[in-house]
């Protein structure tokens, strides 16, 4: 199963961006992304931003994510 999260766009430099997700950083090929700007919010699979998304979306999605992470803590 793949898995795509979204990340804020930090800074941009050519074909690559430094994304923030959760506190962390990590750069991104931006090449499918051609119009990104600071701010945006991308959805980043295996170190390629794949798309943008609307920032409510990405905080949903973050949301979703976080509550899935909680409640796998208390199982073995």
């Amino acid at each position: 199963m793949c898995l795509a999260v979204p990340a804020k766009v930090v800074s941009i430099d050519g074909p690559t961006a430094l994304v923030e997700l959760g506190g962390l950083t990590r750069q991104a090929h931006t090449t499918l992304v051609p119009h990104l700007k600071v701010g945006d919010y991308v959805l980043l699979h295996a170190g390629f931003a794949i798309q943008t998304v609307d920032e409510a979306a990405a905080q949903e999605s973050l949301k979703l994510l976080t509550e899935m992470a909680e409640a796998g803590q208390g199982e073995p």
